[in-house]
């Protein structure tokens, strides 16, 4: 039988972050465009611009830091940093991620303390959710490309993300719940699609 052809899971980043002080800077300027969605600013910069993930290796990680308590991004923020600089890199990129974006929000919360319940104030902030709402599907149409790579096959991806959609989105099940359920089947699943493909790969 013949072998499965390489995944995309083998390809390697092009690029690593230059110094800890490189990584503080350019975790700084990600946290500071994060506006509203957070999310597409972060696949942007670390997998479009950065290049130090790549597009699969983004998906997987931020499914990790997803599991993890905390924010989303600083998880994802220490994850990287350790990878390339051990604890140092962990502490720096955390860093990076909190210290001028605090500065930024506590001035944001004292000028907007005087105007929050002026009309324009709310409909600018009903605007902002718009936008957010729309940066999270643009990201998430763009991560779509990687599901035909995945160990666990198109039809499975797609119907991990249905469960997970209605169970969030229409029953408004709890979101830990969702996450240990419907990762730990998938997970499952994922672990047997690589014994089997781990086993034709030594018969063929």
């Amino acid at each position: 039988m013949k072998a499965p052809p390489p995944s995309a899971a083998l390809q390697v980043p092009s690029n690593r972050p230059g110094s800890l002080r490189d990584l503080f800077w350019s975790f700084t300027w990600l946290a500071l465009q994060g506006f509203g969605g957070v999310l597409a600013v972060v696949q942007r910069e670390l997998v479009e611009r950065k290049q130090w993930l790549t597009r699969d290796e983004f998906i997987e990680d931020w499914a990790v830091a997803q599991l993890l308590p905390g924010p989303n991004v600083v998880n994802l923020a220490l994850m990287i940093g350790d990878r390339y600089f051990g604890w140092r890199g962990a502490m720096v990129a955390m860093a990076g991620m909190l210290c001028f974006p605090l500065l930024v929000v506590l001035a944001l919360a004292i000028a907007f303390s005087g105007v929050a319940g002026h009309p324009s104030a709310q409909g600018a902030l009903r605007g902002m959710g718009a936008v957010a709402a729309g940066l999270i599907a643009a990201t998430g149409l763009k991560l779509v490309g990687a599901l035909k790579s995945n160990v666990m096959g198109l039809r499975a991806c797609w119907g991990f993300a249905a469960c997970v959609f209605v169970a969030i989105a229409l029953l408004r099940w709890p979101l830990v719940w969702v996450l240990l359920g419907a990762g730990s089947v998938a997970f499952a699943w994922a672990w047997r699609q690589l014994g089997v493909l781990q086993a034709r790969g030594e018969r063929a």
